[in-house]
């Protein structure tokens, strides 16, 4: 049996041929557009020497480019590579070596620092992507060149097996260098179709596009999810919340996927009551465990139904879900989808009975899982035991099966003998009227080990002291759980899927 994952996108151009597959700025492209795009592409990467099972790099911003590039190298049989275009030259030079790329597909504003990677790893091929209005200097090699001359291009799909290896995602790298996970054909086709029939996806829906296609949560549930079911993408190049709402007042969007910062600025955004959202049917969070709080007040807000998730690098996105606001479980991260199977251990490697007395750490096995970390043999042993994938996630699951994360296992802090659960405190900050974002963690403490830090932004004109903060936790917290020291930031670090960063919180020992 063969199997390419750019068979979705085949498949759509024939089914959905006029329909609308990416709208940029307003201006839209067909499924047939971006279909015969690939193609040309495709060749074009074929003329370059690129051969089934070659690593492909792409790193650019959410563009027409990184989606025809995608599926141009997929479907010859070459393996992709997504990457932050923010990375610098020795993290750039670092995943060329780790994943012995062939080539580099990067942007215009990123060229120097991939110049000075691509020297570092050796690598011959790098393609520069100019944005609208400027030219690529000739002494980079243009992507436009990839294409050739138009019509008569009908590269075959190469045929791979299904457990064959399609993208290498790299981690986020929280302690040393980010690893590399492998996902195959077959798991991104299952993390795409299974998620969309449980949610229902349809052909008419427009998805709003900020997740940064490079993270696995935009490339596996956003991308190939609306590919998969000929859904029509609104694209935007990064995430900032007018744009935002303005994409969706314009292009009708009806289904809008976030991190929970995301969600927090919309509600912030000054003049969001100016934007028509009627459109809006569902939103969708995941990236990290929504507060509460937040999730109410939106719901609240544009009366649309927030549906939470799990799911990581290495598990091809989608590991549970809540599928509908009939089926779901508020605050919960959904149950496992088909083909996953999600336990609670105990740090023995037991399971554990169903209830919130019973953290654990959540275990995955099943159809979505990577087929390791590439080139790292060590890595791939130490995350498996028994089979079952280690998340590093703390949860519960309650009697009717649905999961609540709890917090990262690192990011517990344990004070005096007391485990303190981050997310707790930090759920209870944000529904002080004045905080806008908090990150909780551990600081040493002589006596105590640990002692409790949060870190605030306040939301714009409002005002907090710390100990009117403090005060607000221990009203609603046990004595151990509370800050014992609060720092207010303008706004926290986030990464580039708009997660925050705490390991950029000083000082932090996690």
């Amino acid at each position: 049996m063969a199997f390419n994952l750019a068979t979705i996108l085949r498949e759509a151009a024939r089914s959905h041929p006029d329909k609308a597959a990416l709208i940029v700025g307003g201006r839209p492209m067909t499924y047939a557009e971006l279909a015969a795009a690939c193609d040309r592409v495709a060749a074009g990467l074929l003329r370059a020497g690129i051969a089934p099972g070659d690593v492909v790099a792409v790193q650019l911003p959410n563009s027409v480019q990184f989606v025809v590039a995608y599926f141009a190298a997929l479907r010859i049989g070459a393996v992709v590579v997504p990457m932050n275009p923010l990375y610098r030259a020795d993290e750039i030079a670092h995943i060329l070596r780790d994943s012995g790329a062939r080539m580099l597909i990067t942007w215009l504003g990123t060229a120097e620092e991939a110049e000075k990677a691509s020297a570092a790893a050796d690598l011959a091929d790098m393609v520069v992507v100019a944005p609208p209005g400027t030219v690529v200097p000739p002494s980079y090699q243009d992507f436009e060149t990839l294409y050739g001359p138009p019509g008569g291009v009908d590269v075959p799909v190469h045929q791979t097996d299904p457990g064959d290896t399609a993208v290498i995602v790299y981690t986020a790298g929280t302690t040393g260098r980010p690893k590399g996970a492998e996902l195959t054909h077959f798991q991104l086709y299952m993390n795409a179709d299974t998620p969309g029939r449980l949610f229902g996806i349809r052909d008419d829906d427009v998805v709003l596009v900020v997740l940064p296609l490079f993270h696995v949560f935009a490339l596996s549930s956003i991308l190939n999810l609306c590919v998969r079911f000929a859904a029509t993408m609104s694209l935007l190049p990064r995430f900032e919340p007018g744009a935002a709402l303005a994409a969706v007042h314009r292009d009708r969007v009806t289904v809008f996927e976030g991190v929970p910062t995301m969600y927090v600025a919309l509600l912030e955004h000054p003049e969001a009551g100016r934007y028509d959202l009627s459109s809006l049917r569902v939103a969708v969070s995941g990236g990290a465990p929504i507060p509460a709080e937040v999730l109410d007040e939106f719901e609240r807000r544009f009366g649309v139904v927030v549906l939470e998730g799990y799911g990581m690098s290495e598990t091809a996105s989608t590991t549970t879900f809540n599928v509908s606001a009939q089926d779901r479980r508020a605050y919960s991260v959904g149950r496992p989808i088909w083909g996953v199977e999600v336990e609670v251990w105990d740090e023995r490697g037991v399971p554990v009975p169903p209830g919130r007395e019973h953290v654990g750490e959540l275990m995955v096995r099943g159809v979505n899982v990577m087929r390791g970390y590439h080139g790292d043999p060590e890595a791939t042993a130490r995350a498996f035991t028994r089979g079952w994938f280690h998340t590093g996630d703390l949860g519960y699951q309650d009697q009717d099966g649905f999961f609540f994360v709890v917090d990262r296992k690192k990011d517990l802090i344990i004070r005096g003998g007391y485990n303190v659960y981050p997310r707790e405190v930090e759920d209870v900050l944000y529904t002080h009227p004045s905080v806008a974002e908090a990150a909780v963690v551990g600081i040493p403490d002589h006596r105590l080990g640990q002692s409790v830090k949060a870190f605030v932004a306040l939301r714009p004109g409002r005002t907090a002291t710390d100990t009117e903060l403090m005060h607000h936790a221990k009203e609603r917290l046990a004595a151990y759980k509370c800050p014992q020291a609060v720092e207010f930031r303008a706004a926290l670090p986030k990464n580039a899927a708009g997660k925050i960063v705490k390991r950029e919180l000083e000082p932090w020992t996690g």
